[in-house]
């Protein structure tokens, strides 16, 4: 008897599944599209309803012939791919390439690769869904008809290889724009005043609040004074005393967009390395004892929703672990906004009782610690609310008005577990000393201070994706690969953590801005993902939105063509002179930061790293260290004697010598930049 085909994606998915299936199924992987849009051409009919020309992908032509063999010997095929537009579109290509009826029951997804889900997707397959695979045909069309038709005016004007397209335009222009900002930012100067009381030799910081009742800002130091002057003689009595609860509600569990943040935030990860294990992690993974398993349910969502069975699972877990009073009276369920697509559920783990510790030794470092994100949020987010003291009291000097608050916790609910990043702040807020209206405090010191106004703060990767997400523009799914194409194009960098637009990348945004307004409208743009979902619903035919935008967006094509003089970017000269020609080079802006290059290429082909020396000797030769980055950005310090020394360290070195051994001592680059030597952690650790 023949096999059942099933057809996935990739390797690792096919593998999973192939395990819970078992004999009768051959699982066989596409390796994503095989069916394209050529690149050599725009490949789009506009004169014929914009009927695209698609071609077999370069290079899977023997990938094809293997899957016609394997379909024409199965009693039966199922299409698997991932259940989304770019997944529903694979199984429409792969069923014209197989001769598979679109209309058969060929189809099958889940949003978790276990073998429950697995398994109840089998018994119901469906048919291809024509308007998923549309509204996915509809957003390849617009792209490519933006991308081929503006790109090579930027080719021609300013310099071969950039690209313009939707989104990242939009995400381009969002991150000029801030920085235009920060440029034109003026500081304000402001002062503060600080009350350092005691009661029973117990400190209480009181901070200045006004005069006679009235909020009062401090300008200068003049004002300051008068505040410094005016409390000399006063004494400092607590007249008012608030006591308050205050509920701090679950965090919902991740969606493809708040993961993408809290992992930039909490871990440091880039859009994209975000992605990559959390696809990793959905397709499945070997872990000792339980086999080649998938561990979270399909990323790229932005549904707050959550099946039964899962929660009924956390609030079992919850229960045995953390007792009763950790778990809510009913299950807690979380809003999804109206514009989500409600297909998939939130991201969560597959199984909640696969804790992040039980599995750590079978997964990378980049799995494991995003897997504990993911696994946490989940069981948090059905865990009780958190409980907090506040304390806010009014202490006066006369006329001068002081406020001294705190917090405490009261009861920890779900923070027992897990915590927001951006609740960092909060949680440094110490309790404050229990106080009674009309009681006489201490003053040891009242101090002021100068502070200035700061700018608006650079996006980073994941502030840009909120925005972006608050906005409308994009979906899950194009997120990370904006952020990857802008930054390769050259229009942004990463500074630290920062994005930064370059000269380049403000020269297109300008030109983009003026020719093609459209097309970085945020509105527009916004209105354009309103109709993509719209064409998914079956509300409208994609080809009438195409129609609406083509004819307006084909005229500022050919007024661009015309306006748009020739733009010559000059490259920053450095003080290296290129050790194979003499030339003088020049600053570049690569994939991973800045680098120097040979001004005469392609002649000369030249390119260096730019040399940082952090004005410290190598602790093993006596040479310079530099500062170094790794290929995935990351900063790291190396001897200048390399390869001769081998001195490497994720640490910064400092000049210092450790006071108990003589030791070079250590900075770390994370929070805190705590020093330490490490001879003396060695020998802590052995004791």
């Amino acid at each position: 008897m023949s096999e059942k085909l099933v057809i996935v994606e990739s390797p690792s998915k096919a593998t999973t599944i192939k395990k819970y299936l078992g004999k009768g199924y051959n699982v066989v992987a596409s390796m994503g599209h095989v069916i394209d849009l050529p690149k050599s051409q725009l490949a789009i009919d506009v004169e014929n309803n914009f009927e695209p020309k698609y071609i077999t992908i370069r290079g899977k032509g023997d990938l094809i012939k293997a899957l016609k063999k394997d379909a024409k010997n199965a009693s039966k095929i199922y299409l698997a791919t991932d259940p989304d537009r770019e997944g529903e579109a694979i199984s429409w290509h792969l069923a014209n390439t197989l001769g598979i009826d679109k209309n058969s029951k060929c189809r099958i997804t889940f949003n978790e690769i276990t073998k429950k889900a697995v398994t109840a997707a089998i018994k119901e397959p469906r048919s291809i869904d024509e308007n998923l695979v549309n509204a996915q045909q509809a957003r390849r069309v617009l792209d490519r008809i933006v991308g081929y038709k503006i790109s090579p005016i930027l080719w021609k004007k300013v310099k071969k290889g950039l690209s313009a397209g939707r989104v990242q335009s939009v995400a381009t222009r969002l991150i000029c724009e801030r920085e235009a900002e920060i440029n034109a930012f003026v500081e304000q100067e402001y002062w503060t005043v600080d009350a350092n009381l005691l009661k029973s030799k117990k400190k209480v910081l009181a901070k200045f609040y006004g005069i006679d009742g009235k909020k009062k800002e401090l300008k200068n130091e003049k004002e300051a004074n008068a505040i410094l002057e005016g409390v000399k003689n006063e004494k400092f009595v607590v007249c008012d005393v608030k006591n308050s609860k205050k509920k701090k509600a679950t965090p919902p569990p991740f969606i493809t967009s708040s993961l993408q943040q809290e992992a930039g935030r909490k871990l440091g990860f880039t859009t994209a390395r975000t992605m990559q294990a959390a696809q990793q992690l959905y397709e499945g993974i070997n872990i000792k004892g339980k086999g080649h398993i998938g561990l979270i349910t399909y990323m790229r969502t932005d549904s707050l929703r959550l099946s039964d069975d899962a929660v009924a699972q956390a609030r079992e877990y919850i229960n045995e672990t953390y007792g009763k009073e950790y778990l809510p009276s009913s299950a807690k369920v979380y809003k999804t906004k109206k514009s989500a697509q409600d297909a998939h559920e939130a991201i969560r783990p597959s199984d909640a009782y696969i804790t992040p510790d039980s599995i750590k030794s079978s997964l990378t470092n980049d799995q494991y610690k995003l897997y504990n994100l993911i696994w946490g949020r989940f069981i948090a987010c059905q865990m009780k609310d958190a409980i907090y003291d506040q304390v806010n009291s009014t202490i006066k000097a006369g006329k001068y008005e002081f406020r001294a608050s705190g917090t405490s916790v009261d009861f920890a609910g779900f923070t027992l577990l897990y915590t927001e990043s951006k609740d960092v702040e909060e949680e440094k807020i110490s309790k404050l000393v229990p106080l009674e209206a009309g009681e006489e405090l201490v003053c040891s010191s009242v101090d002021s201070d100068q502070h200035f106004t700061q700018p608006p703060q650079r996006f980073t990767e994941a502030s840009l994706v909120k925005t972006l997400e608050e906005m409308g523009i994009g979906r899950p799914s194009t997120y990370a690969p904006t952020i990857t194409t802008i930054i390769n194009r050259g229009y942004v960098v990463r500074n630290k953590k920062n994005l930064v637009p370059t000269e380049l990348g403000i020269i297109i945004n300008s030109l983009m801005v003026e020719h093609f307004e459209n097309i970085v409208d945020f509105t527009f743009t916004a209105n354009m993902e309103e109709n993509l979902d719209k064409i998914e619903e079956g509300d409208i035919l994609w080809q009438n939105v195409i129609g609406d935008f083509y004819n307006p967006f084909i005229e500022s094509v050919e007024k661009a063509e015309e306006l748009i003089g020739d733009i010559e970017i000059k490259d920053e000269e450095s003080d290296v002179v290129c050790d194979k020609c003499g030339a003088m080079m020049v600053y570049k802006h690569g994939k991973f930061g800045k680098f120097l290059a040979c001004p005469s290429f392609p002649n000369c082909r030249n390119t260096k790293a730019i040399v940082k020396e952090i004005g410290v000797k190598c602790p093993d030769c006596g040479a310079s260290v530099i500062e170094k980055k790794s290929k995935r950005g990351k900063i790291f310090f190396g001897c200048t004697n390399y390869p001769e020394c081998e001195f490497t360290s994720w640490d910064r070195p400092t000049e210092e010598k450790c006071p108990d051994c003589g030791g070079v001592i250590y900075q770390k680059l994370t929070r805190g930049n705590k020093k330490y030597c490490p001879v003396c952690e060695e020998k802590k650790s052995k004791k």
